[in-house]
């Protein structure tokens, strides 16, 4: 029998490559997003059910739950990927847009794990995924939000991890490095205020630095690595995802903070 994985986000990106990475390996997949308008083809895969839910939706978050279960008779793995980059100048950021991206980052990947925990205790079994960065252990400029929301992702799982344990269900951490998606596009969120001019001449040169920088890896690279934790059998908590993500956490790891952030300036030209 197939096994099931419920997928937030599933319009573009890690989420949609993802998608089709299980469907194409036998599986049945919930495809999650705000507007299933646009995921005709997802779709149209006959193991694919495309449904409505919005991480601020508390009402969409158990309907889609429960048109997963009635389709398909079980969930077996929850991947909370939904999620955007905010970034910018604090005192420039209003709290509206603060309480947003924690509200989508942490605030709904908690809200969502919550409905499907009572399915899996249950079970006695289920996996649950949860993508965080490698914007989780380390931090870029301007950053506050989106590091603060990835940070607390780390944290929560892995708490999570010995709590889950006690009912027979799994918790990972998949911890991308930059990805070839539109992160950087409509999921980007970007403060700033000219007038205040005592930050300008930094925000134009991590701008301009941030423009600079080119490569990534495929979404699909990071759905593999997905797949890899979903299947493996361990317990083992975090998997990195790209040859960038893998250095960079290792110099993290190794480095101390003078040395690592000092580095990342140099690299940066702040």
């Amino acid at each position: 029998m197939s096994k099931t994985i419920l997928i937030t986000g599933s319009s573009s990106g890690i989420g949609k490559a993802t998608a089709k990475y299980f469907a194409a390996r036998g599986w049945n997949v919930v495809a999650t997003m705000r507007q299933p308008e646009v995921g005709a083809e997802l779709a149209a895969l006959p193991n694919v059910l495309v449904t409505r839910l919005d991480v601020h939706d508390s009402a969409s978050i158990t309907a889609a739950v429960g048109a997963g279960i009635e389709r398909f008779g079980a969930i077996d793995v929850l991947l909370n990927n939904a999620g955007y980059g905010a970034y910018g100048l604090l005192e420039a950021t209003p709290m509206d847009k603060i309480e947003r991206v924690f509200a989508t980052n942490v605030f709904g990947l908690l809200e969502t794990t919550k409905a499907v925990l009572p399915h899996f205790r249950a079970r006695k079994s289920g996996v649950i995924v949860n993508v965080s960065s490698i914007g989780g252990k380390m931090t870029f400029p301007l950053g506050t939000l989106y590091h603060g929301t990835k940070f607390a992702v780390e944290g929560l799982s892995e708490a999570l991890h010995y709590e889950l344990a006690m009912v027979g269900v799994k918790v990972k951490i998949v911890e991308p490095g930059m990805v070839k998606t539109d992160f950087a596009g409509r999921s980007f969120d970007f403060t700033n205020d000219a007038s205040l001019a005592e930050y300008q001449p930094f925000v134009q040169q991590f701008m301009g630095a941030m423009a600079a920088m080119t490569g990534g890896s495929e979404p699909e690279v990071v759905a593999e690595v997905i797949f890899g934790a979903v299947t493996d059998g361990t317990d083992q908590l975090r998997y990195t995802a790209g040859p960038d993500a893998a250095e960079l956490l290792q110099s993290r790891k190794v480095l101390d903070d003078a040395t690592f952030i000092g580095g990342l300036k140099k690299q940066l030209g702040l």
